[in-house]
């Protein structure tokens, strides 16, 4: 479910969807359980997210009825926004038509039509587009006309410079990503024919701020191999994933007491309906980590930049808190995170929140001495108490203080990378 409800399938997953939250949302068989596994303040920031989303999914209900059954589209075209294969597929409904009569008109087969609305006609020609769009009366705007989707993959990489293609060139060849004969013209194909399919990154969380990054030829590579190896590892192995099943996590934070906590976690996430994958960054890149889709599963990737037991399992954390919060509300676009400091974005907020409680429950931290000590000893006693692993407690103390000097021996340097990226 993406928060629009444009056919009979999505109507009924939709309202099982809705049924399953309010069970969830009951205090006996839901929120309790929670309660009594997770810190406080994560179950208040997952009941806010399953309350949310019943009342999204009721609303795109309403909308998709409305429009069926009174003929009035003015909801769903709210719903809508700005996507133009949505635009084309409410005008179809608000006209009446079934996928079968749009296809008649058209002259084509039922089974396309399917297909381009699967997809929200994300695999359509501008001239096909139009014909489309004439058809149902939706005026072509200047966002779609100026599409580089749209206009061919000339226009989608022209602002590509050479030096960056050399520069994914040398690190994709390094790291197996294609063939060591590739050409700088095959890979400007790559490139353009990637960032059709999978879009363009839009915003990079860099601390303090926000910024634009959608032309970022570098992020745009790393996320289409880690798309890429995502694929990969979807095609053999099906996976379903449901952001008010979190229980488990009690168990992931555990694993980081194992020295080989790190490949576990792995492992788990793909049992749950995530999958991690952990690519070193482009030179000059300098990411952490992102989550996004891949059709409905989470992708989180890692690039372990800073090679620590501490950092690890936040960034971790932090990318499960936006699988898990923003599923219906960022994910599709995606986030791609910058931790060094402490972000002003809401969701990026809400996912610090979400990794600093499920590591150390802010009640539990207020009341330990730990966060005063000077000691090695008390940490880790402290850290022996949560069932974590030390690094993670010295971590939050070196932030938390500011000094990244003091216990700079105890944060687990140099003993994750080997576990998720194979040397090349």
């Amino acid at each position: 479910m993406n928060g629009i409800v444009l056919n009979e399938k999505e109507l009924r997953d939709a309202r099982a969807r809705v049924a399953k939250l309010s069970d969830a949302l009951s205090a006996e068989s839901g929120i309790a359980q929670l309660s009594s596994n997770l810190p406080p303040e994560v179950v208040t920031q997952v009941t806010k997210m399953m309350k949310a989303e019943r009342l999204r999914l009721l609303s795109a209900i309403e909308a998709f009825e409305s429009a069926r059954e009174a003929g009035d589209a003015s909801s769903l075209l709210k719903q809508s926004g700005t996507d133009p294969g949505v635009t084309l597929i409410v005008a179809r409904i608000a006209k009446g038509y079934s996928q079968k009569d749009l296809a008649w008109r058209l002259g084509v087969k039922e089974q396309q039509i399917q297909r381009y609305e699967a997809d929200r006609y994300s695999s359509i020609s501008l001239k096909n587009y139009a014909r489309v769009a004439a058809l149902l009366g939706v005026q072509l705007s200047a966002s779609i006309t100026e599409n580089p989707n749209f206009r061919g993959l000339d226009s989608v990489i022209a602002d590509v410079t050479r030096e960056d293609i050399r520069k994914i060139l040398k690190h994709g060849r390094s790291r197996g990503w294609f063939a060591t004969d590739m050409s700088e013209a095959q890979l400007r194909q790559y490139i353009a024919e990637n960032r059709i399919e999978f879009g363009s990154p839009s915003l990079l969380r860099t601390g303090l701020n926000v910024t634009d990054h959608s032309e970022d030829v570098l992020l745009h590579a790393w996320r289409a191999r880690v798309a890429t190896r995502a694929r990969e590892e979807l095609s053999q192995q099906a996976m379903t994933f449901d952001p008010a099943d979190i229980l488990w996590l009690a168990d992931l934070v555990r694993l980081s007491a194992d020295p080989d906590g790190p490949r576990r976690a792995q492992e788990i996430l793909k049992e749950k309906g995530i999958v991690l994958i952990a690519e070193p960054q482009i030179p000059g890149l300098a990411i952490d980590g992102a989550a996004f889709l891949e059709g409905n599963i989470p992708v989180i990737g890692l690039t372990i930049r800073k090679d620590t037991v501490d950092n690890f399992w936040f960034t971790l954390l932090h990318e499960i808190g936006h699988a898990v919060l923003h599923y219906r509300t960022g994910l599709a676009t995606g986030f791609f995170d910058q931790l060094e400091t402490v972000s002003t974005d809401e969701q990026e907020a809400e996912a610090d929140s979400f990794a600093s409680n499920i590591l150390i429950p802010e009640e539990r931290w207020r009341r330990s001495t730990a966060r005063i000590a000077n000691s090695p000893v008390v940490v880790e006693s402290f850290a022996k108490e949560l069932g974590i692993h030390p690094a993670i407690v010295f971590g939050r103390i070196r932030k938390e203080r500011n000094n990244y000097a003091i216990f700079s021996n105890r944060i687990g340097a140099n003993t994750v990378r080997e576990q998720l990226i194979d040397p090349c």
